[in-house]
């Protein structure tokens, strides 16, 4: 057994214990359901799209297909058929022939007609070409009639009297000539001759069914455009089908159909007295049904792990039948299919959205506690089975990764479900709801295809807030938080306590993450009061105050940040907790201006300047207030000459000694020269080294070359584009001769010579 498959059951056997989520029960998790079905499908490496980047030069429009199945259903039950599809185009740029996907291995192409004239099949690619040349906007239609071959691809299913469909992730190319990406969505329809025993179920509406002698013809129509990996027909001898018809609970005009496709012996009473009350709750968090029929179709032995969310038709394992399940796959009709995933590096939208609707039903029919075990559970599931990867990694837009990366469980479905309550803990239960369902229904997305910067542009539109830095951390980039904190408790005057915690984080694996944290203090008499404050910088120290003594301190009480490890230690009061420290510059004055939120002992503060960052001296000394309470403001003014850049720090001095350093800042200050200036070499003479220093008026190239006395080149010390300012150059001598040399410099058509002594 792999170790990928040991840690697959140590993650069973977490959720197993989590209360909401017993095993076999009906809120078994619905997205580990979802998961299962992709795991177990036979896996696609990392690479195995190798026709990847074709380009794309027109726009899907609908798909028109028409298939005769009927000897599918027949013994011996072979996979292949006959059929054609009609797509209907846009140019989006000046074209005279198009491709489409198609295996070779699965489809054999016969013939082509309508606008296309030839066809080129080979390296799993259709080249057609076109009857002449079309321009940008003009829209087309090409009809290919192909064979699907007698063979097992695994998305076109055949056994026993059942056929069915899977794609995801780009498996439509292998039952139906078509562009295979999730970005380009097209209405279709469904024409299939089938015996006629059979139910057959697609996307969209049944527009008729006609039986004529042992046959039936269906055809199903989607009004609303289509992903090709969301295409599905479910289909069997015999099929069980009920259906339950949804009806607005204040708007009758708004109702559809909702088809339950079943095999013999399955008990479905559960699931249908569960679409109403689904319904009902969905609509009223996310908007408006999107489709004009939605079901589901369990399938065989075949299709033996949870679930594909096929536009309003979605399939289901035998038997699998499951609360989660259902309400997972049922929000991915929103989520998934109405906007749909433009790329595979925006799968977030598709998974992470559906794992935690499961978590908000829970929300709905438990209350808090049961939303809150699930959240728990994903975030252990995440914590235990962490890959080290992003949720997001930009290359999947351009080569399709393999299954087992794509749908990663601890990532795409725990790890994103986990992001979204995360979101709504930093933006507040108004503005998340808000901005989930504004994002639902903006007209730039909605029956379209979407990237994360959508959602995240109308998240930020409705908090008021610049969430870059979330989506940065959460989504683009690996692995989580390792706290571990520090706080003190201290007397600050008669009566008056003060609390100090220092949020630090220790992990080296990703980046620092910002977040908003809760800490709680608790007070003797067993009150207790929390603040919630922004932590946007390690080692950041935030300071209360409080007239009651306080006895102890928690950091996320409420354990928000759920994929977190965290320690908290006592540590020694700070002596002076700085606010801030900036700077202006003026022409040659340079500012220093500095708060501090209190201080204890504080002798007062030593700036220091540095040319080189490294090298420090003291230059002014400014006094503290000893021991204070309340905001201090200081400010120091350096005057400067020569244009430069400078670093200043401050060296807050204590009356014991001890001392701490501020931050760093860094500034470019001083007066401009007006013109080219080369300045006597220092020290001249000189043995081994002497520094020539130059200043410059605007930004220009340069060369610095060292001549001897005969007017022989010896090096060149310094050439290249140097911005405005002073600037210094180290000429050596060791390699050279006593004697006398020249530095010339030329600067934009200007030569400057100065003269230079060696003597060793």
């Amino acid at each position: 057994m792999s170790l990928f498959f040991l840690i697959l059951l140590a993650a069973f056997a977490i959720q197993a214990q989590t209360p909401d989520s017993p095993s076999g029960s009906r809120l078994e998790s619905g997205s580990h359901k979802c998961f299962d079905k992709r795991i177990h499908s036979p896996n696609l490496p990392d690479g195995w799209l190798t026709e990847a980047n074709l380009p794309h030069t027109y726009d899907a429009l609908h798909y028109a297909l028409d298939l005769d199945l009927y000897n599918c259903f027949i013994s011996p039950y072979p996979k292949s058929f006959k059929g054609s599809v009609a797509l209907t185009l846009r140019a989006d740029s000046v074209i005279s022939s198009i491709q489409l996907n198609a295996v070779n291995t699965s489809i054999q192409i016969d013939s082509v007609r309508m606008a296309a004239t030839g066809v080129n099949h080979v390296n799993n690619i259709a080249t057609l070409t076109l009857d002449r040349t079309y321009n940008p906007g003009e829209q087309l239609q090409v009809k290919i009639f192909y064979q699907h071959k007698n063979v097992s691809d695994n998305a076109f299913y055949v056994s026993n009297g059942f056929v069915f469909t899977d794609c995801e992730p780009e498996g439509a190319r292998k039952w139906f000539p078509c562009w295979d990406k999730p970005s380009d969505k097209a209405t279709m329809e469904l024409r299939a001759k089938v015996p006629a025993t059979v139910k057959l179920g697609s996307n969209g509406r049944l527009a008729d069914s006609v039986k004529t002698g042992d046959s039936i013809y269906y055809h199903w129509i989607s009004r609303d455009p289509v992903a090709t990996y969301l295409f599905v027909i479910s289909a069997k001898v015999n099929y069980g089908l009920d259906i339950v018809n949804w009806v607005h609970p204040t708007d009758p005009s708004k109702n559809f159909p909702i088809r339950f496709y079943y095999n013999s012996g399955e008990n479905i009473t559960n699931a249908k007295n569960l679409a109403v009350p689904m319904t009902n709750f969905f609509t009223s968090i996310y908007g408006d049904h999107p489709f004009e029929k939605n079901g589901f179709a369990t399938l065989n032995s075949q299709f033996s792990w949870g679930g594909m969310e096929n536009q309003t038709l979605t399939s289901l394992c035998p038997g699998c039948w499951s609360e989660l399940l259902l309400v997972h796959e049922y929000a991915h009709q929103w989520f998934g299919d109405m906007i749909t995933c433009a790329t595979w590096a925006d799968i977030f939208l598709n998974e992470g959205f559906a794992t935690y609707s499961e978590s908000l039903w829970l929300e709905h029919t438990g209350g808090q506690s049961a939303y809150k075990s699930n959240v728990l559970s994903n975030a252990s599931s995440y914590m235990n089975s962490n890959p080290g990867w992003a949720i997001s990694n930009p290359s999947w837009a351009i080569t399709t990764p393999g299954t087992n990366t794509l749908f990663n469980y601890a990532i795409t479905y725990a790890k994103g479900a986990v992001v979204l309550h995360l979101l709504r803990y930093v933006v507040g239960d108004a503005a998340f709801f808000t901005g989930i369902r504004q994002y639902a229904d903006n007209v730039q997305v909605k029956y379209k295809s979407a990237v994360i910067a959508d959602f995240q542009n109308i998240m930020e539109q409705v908090s008021g807030q610049d969430l870059d830095w979330f989506f940065n951390q959460w989504v683009f980039q690996p692995n989580h938080p390792l706290y571990a904190n520090k706080y003190w408790i201290t007397t600050a005057g008669q009566n008056l306590w003060q609390v100090g915690f220092i949020g630090k984080q220790t992990q080296t694996n990703t980046v620092f993450f910002k977040m908003p944290i809760e800490i709680k203090v608790t007070f003797q008499g067993g009150t207790d009061t929390t603040m919630r404050v922004f932590h946007e910088s390690n080692d950041q120290m935030f300071t209360f105050y409080f007239n009651r003594q306080p006895l102890s301190v928690s950091f996320d009480p409420n354990n928000q940040i759920v994929i977190k490890t965290a320690s908290l230690s006592v540590t020694e009061p700070i002596p002076v907790e700085f606010v801030s420290f900036t700077h202006r510059v003026i022409e040659n004055t340079v500012l220093l201006e500095w708060k501090t939120a209190s201080e204890v002992n504080n002798r007062g503060f030593a700036v220091e300047l540095s040319r080189d960052g490294k090298s420090w001296k003291e230059i002014g000394f400014v006094e503290g207030k000893g021991s204070y309470t309340g905001i201090s403001e200081y400010r120091y003014i350096h005057y400067v000459e020569e244009y430069g850049t400078r670093y200043y720090r401050l060296k807050q001095i204590n009356y014991d000694g001890t001392f701490d350093y501020s931050n760093v800042i860094e500034t470019a200050a001083g007066l401009l020269p007006e013109k080219i200036t080369l300045h006597p070499a220092y020290p001249n003479p000189f043995n081994p080294a002497t520094t020539v220093t130059f200043e410059l008026p605007v930004a220009m190239n340069i060369t610095l070359t060292l001549y001897d006395a005969a007017g022989q080149k010896v090096f060149t010390a310094a050439e290249g584009l140097y911005t405005e300012g002073f600037h210094s150059v180290l000429i050596r001598g060791d390699q050279l001769t006593s004697g006398t040399y020249f530095a010339e410099l030329i600067a934009a058509e200007t030569a400057k010579r100065i003269k230079l002594l060696l003597i060793k």
